[in-house]
């Protein structure tokens, strides 16, 4: 009912018969877990006010397939989203600055993701086996890109890594197998090992250093066929 400020950790865990719920506007915080893995749940509208949306809270949510963030929220937390498999679309505000490990990992049906201008980290598996994923931008805010942050991400065609990130995490696009080509800009000081392991369409990787970085990992490209353009510029060689 309205007046209800507060929904406890683990609140309506496990209603696999839920199939649907009214968030009041008057509630400001919801717990970790709280509607973990209803099953049946199929939509859900997170009210103004609420500024975190906590670890698990939406975790094996399997049936739902839209979500709405509001602008008051800043944070989504570690395995928030986690294997909501029929999740198609989400609008991430521009008020978020964290996405956290595994907040979408295993949404397979999720088509588009725009993360906002503010978020300084993609934590690790953040999309790993969003398989239907075409696309992605990352904004200019991003420093980190962490490990299997897109792994699995197997129809993702393009992705654009801006000019402030410094380190990709190790798989981070293991197994992109419809990456065509990518561009990492003369920032990037460290790449853990089989970034893009299993990338088969790669077929260039396009880097703006002069030479590979003390900081690559030896196998970074491991498992992937790619050439190497060093010094790119901006035009294709």
């Amino acid at each position: 009912p309205d007046g209800v400020t507060s929904i406890g950790d683990s609140a309506f865990y496990d209603c696999s018969s839920l199939t649907s719920i009214v968030i009041p506007d008057s509630v400001t915080s919801i717990g970790g877990y709280a509607f973990c893995d209803c099953s049946s749940l199929t939509s859900v509208v997170i009210p103004d006010g609420v500024t975190s949306i906590k670890s698990w809270v939406f975790g094996g949510c399997e049936s739902l397939t839209s979500a709405v963030i509001p602008a008051s929220v800043t944070s989504i937390g570690d395995y928030a989203f986690y294997y909501c498999e029929s999740l198609t679309s989400v609008v991430i505000p521009a008020s978020v600055t964290r996405i956290g490990d595994k907040a979408f990992n295993g949404c397979k049906s999720l088509t588009s993701v725009v993360i906002p201008d503010g978020v300084t980290r993609i934590g690790e598996d953040a999309f790993y086996g969003c398989k239907s994923l075409t696309s992605v931008v990352i904004p200019n805010s991003v420093t980190s890109i962490g490990d299997s942050a897109f792994s699995g991400c197997s129809s993702l065609t393009s992705v654009v890594i801006p000019n402030s990130v410094t380190s990709i995490g190790e798989r981070a696009f293991y197994n992109c197998s419809s990456l065509t080509s990518v561009v990492i800009p003369n920032g990037v000081t460290r790449i853990g090992k089989r970034a893009f392991y299993g990338c088969d369409n790669l077929s260039t990787i396009y880097c703006e250093a002069e030479s590979e970085p003390a900081g690559w990992d030896s196998d970074w490209k491991t498992g992937c066929d790619a050439t190497v353009v060093w010094g790119y510029t901006g035009e294709e060689n």
